[in-house]
């Protein structure tokens, strides 16, 4: 019996909350980051973030935001709905506009996904080059 319990807890474990699927494609990527930030999932979050120090820096930036909100802030942002505005594929980048209407203010975001080794990443650094 001991010899199950071993293997079982690493499975499950494995199976958890921190196996996220990869994105399929820039829009799945897109939209994964951003619910995963309104949500307040910021592991789920980077792990649709493209990883270079600024990216990391920012990414944290928007997370210490997110919990100097009020409860009635965050639920606003978890009820939020995500439309896509326009997506406009440019080679291996494509560029991502989100709206996101929370209780206070309507916000549009660009936000460019990158092809990187298979795999579709949220850029964060757009956002700083498009205000």
């Amino acid at each position: 019996m001991k010899k199950w319990i071993a293997p079982t807890v690493l499975f499950l474990t494995a199976c958890g909350e921190g196996a996220y699927k990869p994105a399929e494609d820039a829009q799945d990527a897109g939209r994964l980051f951003i619910r995963a930030s309104l949500d307040g999932d910021y592991k789920k979050a980077e792990f649709y973030l493209y990883r270079d120090s600024t990216n990391i820096m920012l990414l944290e930036d928007q997370k210490s935001d997110y919990e100097g909100l009020t409860r009635q802030e965050k639920r606003a942002y978890r009820e939020a709905s995500i439309i896509a505005i326009s997506i406009k594929p440019e080679d291996s980048t494509t560029v991502y506009y989100r709206y996101y209407p929370s209780s206070n203010s309507k916000d549009t975001t660009v936000l460019r996904i990158l092809k990187k080794n298979n795999e579709w990443l949220v850029d964060l650094k757009s956002i700083i080059q498009t205000q």
